[in-house]
């Protein structure tokens, strides 16, 4: 198994920020996370297990070991009316959009560019323009660290909500997910619910779509290579309709999104610019100009300056609206993942002014 001490993890998150791993694996089978609980480390030093870095942001300078698996691969089955997909953990998210299209395998056309392994979609539940992981997820593998076994869980079994799942619940940090196993129907339907997809043709078929897809992300989304960023900072909070009805008095412009549950999803981005927060600068790092879900780094910003921006975003929007929102980003610190409602804000920042 392939390992690196002292690793510089500048380049293996999106954010560009630079935080030193005591050491890193990158086990490819079976026998090497056979291997990888048996080894001291593992069982005596915080660890985090990382993907593409593209929902990472690392706190401290020193991180925690990494485990960075390397399982790839995707292999097509058919049965009369599904296609099954089987993709390795380490694939790239897009990529195998673009290689299910190719194929005529439809459905994840409105997933389309967002950044990531496939190993990280169960986790988070990747969701975009009215469609989630969890609708096409038939089952999750991945090696247990406890019991140091293989384990299939079936998408039932992983509990899927809105960006959580059991990955980030009951089995935060015990299981390393190896593949995923994906189920398409053959009779699709396309997807057209969410705003900026609602003015194509009926007839647009999945690749348009997923063009369509591409064109808004890029529109609203900074490209992390140029400006480091995580894409969406936050999450959209959702609030009950009580709540709702006494901000829609006050707000009568509020965008809002009803849920099946009979709650109400708001727009995490709208709150942020509402609050007066869109394009404002906390020294190297800052919220986008053009898009306030988004916090970029401008030039070498730290981790803590990120949480202390982030921080303050929140208090800012709370004062505002009486409306908590958390982010979506995953918090590494040197002892591994942490809850932001833990992290200290080191240097709380009292007003900041927009460019």
């Amino acid at each position: 198994m392939n390992t690196n001490q002292d690793y510089s993890l500048q380049t293996s998150n999106s954010f560009n920020i630079n935080s030193i791993s005591p050491k890193i694996y990158f086990p490819s089978s079976l026998a090497n996370l056979q291997q990888l609980v048996e080894l001291e480390a593992m069982t005596t030093l915080p660890f985090y297990i990382l993907g593409e870095g593209s929902n990472t942001l690392f706190v401290d300078q020193i991180a925690p070991v990494i485990i960075k698996p390397n399982f790839h691969g995707i292999s097509v089955e058919e049965t009369a009316e599904y296609f099954i997909v089987t993709v390795g953990a380490s694939e790239n998210w897009h990529q195998l959009v673009c290689f299910c299209l190719e194929r005529g395998i439809n459905g994840l056309e409105n997933l389309a560019l967002i950044p990531g392994s496939v190993g990280a979609a169960p986790v988070q539940n990747i969701g975009a323009y009215g469609v989630e992981f969890a609708d096409f997820c038939q089952q999750v593998d991945y090696f247990d660290l406890v019991n140091k076994q293989m384990v299939t869980l079936t998408a039932n079994q992983c509990l899927f909500s809105y960006r959580d799942s059991i990955f980030k619940q009951a089995l935060h940090n015990s299981g390393i997910i190896t593949q995923v196993v994906l189920s398409f129907p053959k009779k699709w339907q396309a997807n057209f619910s969410y705003h900026g997809l609602d003015n194509l043709n009926e007839s647009s078929s999945a690749t348009e779509i997923m063009l369509q897809v591409i064109r808004l992300r890029q529109s609203k989304l900074p490209d992390p290579k140029s400006l480091p960023n995580a894409g969406s900072f936050f999450k959209n909070p959702v609030i009950c309709n009580r709540e709702f009805r006494e901000l829609k008095k006050k707000y009568p412009q509020i965008p809002h999104y009803p849920q099946a549950t009979g709650e109400i999803k708001l727009a995490a981005g709208w709150l942020i610019e509402q609050a007066g927060l869109k394009g404002i600068r906390y020294g190297a790092v800052g919220v986008h100009s053009q898009q306030a879900l988004v916090l970029v780094n401008y030039q070498q910003g730290t981790g803590s300056d990120m949480v202390s921006l982030a921080k303050y975003i929140q208090r800012q929007v709370k004062r505002k609206f009486g409306i908590d929102i958390n982010p979506e980003v995953r918090m590494i610190t040197s002892q591994g993942e942490q809850a932001f409602i833990d992290l200290k804000d080191l240097t709380p920042i009292q007003e900041l002014n927009n460019d």
